[in-house]
C-alpha cells in the first residue's frame, strides 16, 4: 500500500513538472521581444529572457545571484558612457588641430610673385620656333635662288613658295621683280650673296624697327591705355597675361582689366596671370557691362598710380555687327579718362588669310595700333608678317612662339629674317 501511494506522488510530480514547462514554453513563445528600457518598479527578472539559454549554448555557467544586478541595471550604466564620449572623441579633435596646422601656414606664406625674363633678345631665344616657316619661306627660298639655272619654271616656283607662306600677291609681286634685277646685276650667286640678298628684300616688305613698342609710359592724363581685341579663340586672354608679364620685366607697374564678362573664368583666368606678377584685376559679375569695368580699371590705375591698364575684351565675331558696335562702346567710356594708347588686334598666324579679313572689320570699328601674332610657331605662313602689316598699315608688335609664359616676344623684323633664312 505504502508503494502505491509513492508512486502516485510520483506521477503528480512529474506532470506538475510536464505541465509547467509547457506554460512556461508558451509564454515565451506569445511575449515580443522587449526593446525599451523597463518602467520604474517594474520587475527586472525577465528582464533578460534568454541569458540562460545563451549560457547554455555557451557552456557557460548561468549569472549567479550576485551577478544579477550588475546586468540588470543598464539605466545605470547609460550616465556613465555617456559622461566618457567626450574623452572617446578628444583624439578627433587633436587630429583636427593637425589638419589646421599646415593651413595656417599657407594662409600666412604669401605667394612668391615671379620675376618674368628679359624682353630684350626674346626673339633670338625663341628662333628655333620658326622652323616650320623657316622652311618654307626662307630655306625653299634660297634652295631655289642657288640653281644653276633661273629660267622662268624656277621663278614660278618662287611665286608659288611666297604665295603658299602667305605673303600676299602684291608683296609676291614685288619681291620676285627686286629678286629678278639683283640676280642679273650680281651674275655669280655664292650662298653668302644669295642669304645677303634675300635678307635686304625681305627687311625691306618688312619694314624698319620703328613704333614697334608698346606704349606702355604714363603720362600726364594718367597710365597708358592698351585695349586687347580680337575674335574668339586667338588667346587674347593668355595674350593679355603674358603681354603684363613683358611690361612688368621691362619696369612697368599694370593693372589688368577683366572685361571679357561673357566667357567662362575669363576674369579668374586673367586674375591668375596678374598675381603671378604682382598686378591688381579688376573684375565685375559674370555677365556684366564691359564698358563699365573697362572704366573702373581705368579708374583704378590712376588712383594707384601704374604706368599702364590693360583691358581683356570678349571675343567676337567679326560678322556680328551688335558685338563689334559694342567693342566701339568700350573704347569710347575708357576715352572719357583720357586717350586710349593702343588697341592691339590679336590674329593666330595659322588662319593665314582669313585673319586679314578679320583684321580689315576689327580696324573699321577701332583704331588698330598694332598687331600681336600668336601661335607663329606652329605654321609655315610667316608670309603673315608682312601682309598683315601692307592691308592694315599698322605694325606687328608682339609675336607668340609658344605655350610658355615668357613665349610672348616683342618683334623685331632683323631678328625674324636671319630666324628664316639662318646666318
Amino acid at each position: 500500500m505504502e508503494y502505491v501511494i509513492l508512486a502516485v506522488v510520483i506521477a503528480v510530480v512529474a506532470v506538475g513538472a510536464i505541465a509547467g514547462f509547457v506554460v512556461t514554453g508558451r509564454r515565451r513563445k506569445q511575449l515580443p521581444p522587449k526593446t525599451e528600457t523597463p518602467a520604474v518598479g517594474a520587475p527586472t527578472a525577465p528582464a533578460r529572457p534568454t541569458a540562460p539559454e545563451k549560457a547554455a549554448e555557451e557552456g557557460a555557467a548561468p549569472p549567479t545571484a550576485e551577478a544579477a544586478p550588475t546586468e540588470a541595471a543598464p539605466t545605470e550604466a547609460a550616465p556613465a558612457e555617456a559622461a566618457e564620449a567626450p574623452a572617446a572623441e578628444a583624439p578627433a579633435a587633436g587630429d583636427a588641430a593637425v589638419v589646421e596646422e599646415p593651413l595656417v601656414e599657407e594662409a600666412e606664406a604669401a605667394p612668391a610673385i615671379e620675376v618674368p625674363e628679359p624682353t630684350a633678345g626674346r626673339l633670338v631665344r625663341l628662333r628655333s620656333r620658326l622652323s616650320r616657316s623657316q622652311t618654307t619661306l626662307g630655306k625653299g627660298l634660297l634652295t631655289l635662288l642657288s640653281r644653276d639655272r633661273l629660267d622662268e619654271d624656277t621663278w614660278e616656283e618662287i611665286e608659288d613658295t611666297l604665295l603658299t607662306a602667305d605673303l600676299g600677291v602684291a608683296a609676291t609681286q614685288e619681291l620676285v621683280d627686286n629678286l629678278r634685277t639683283r640676280v642679273k646685276v650680281l651674275g655669280t650667286r655664292t650662298p653668302d650673296e644669295l642669304r645677303a640678298l634675300l635678307r635686304d628684300e625681305l627687311l625691306g616688305l618688312i619694314g624698319p624697327d620703328s613704333d614697334r613698342t608698346v606704349h606702355s609710359v604714363k603720362h600726364e592724363e594718367g597710365p597708358a591705355v592698351v585695349l586687347v581685341v580680337g575674335v574668339n579663340g586667338v588667346g587674347k586672354t593668355t595674350t593679355t597675361g603674358k603681354l603684363a608679364r613683358v611690361l612688368v620685366a621691362d619696369g612697368r607697374r599694370v593693372v589688368l582689366g577683366a572685361a571679357d564678362t561673357f566667357r567662362a573664368a575669363a576674369a579668374d583666368q586673367l586674375q591668375t596671370w596678374g598675381e603671378r606678377v604682382g598686378a591688381h584685376t579688376v573684375r565685375g559679375p559674370e555677365g556684366g557691362d564691359p564698358a563699365s569695368i573697362a572704366f573702373d580699371a581705368v579708374k583704378e590705375g590712376i588712383a594707384e598710380g601704374v604706368d599702364t591698364v590693360l583691358i581683356d575684351t570678349a571675343g567676337r565675331l567679326h560678322t556680328k555687327t551688335g558685338l563689334m558696335d559694342e567693342l566701339g562702346k568700350v573704347k569710347r567710356v575708357v576715352e572719357k579718362h583720357g586717350p586710349v594708347d593702343e588697341v592691339l588686334l590679336v590674329l593666330d598666324a595659322t588662319t593665314g588669310q582669313n585673319g586679314l579679313v578679320q583684321a580689315r572689320v576689327f580696324a573699321e570699328v577701332v583704331d588698330i595700333t598694332g598687331i600681336v601674332l600668336t601661335k607663329l610657331d606652329g605654321t609655315a605662313k610667316g608670309g603673315i608678317v608682312v601682309s598683315v602689316q601692307r592691308e592694315l598699315g599698322v605694325p606687328v608688335k608682339l609675336v607668340g612662339l609658344g605655350e610658355g609664359a615668357d613665349d610672348l616676344a616683342p618683334f623685331e623684323p632683323a631678328a625674324f629674317v636671319d630666324a628664316l633664312i639662318g646666318d
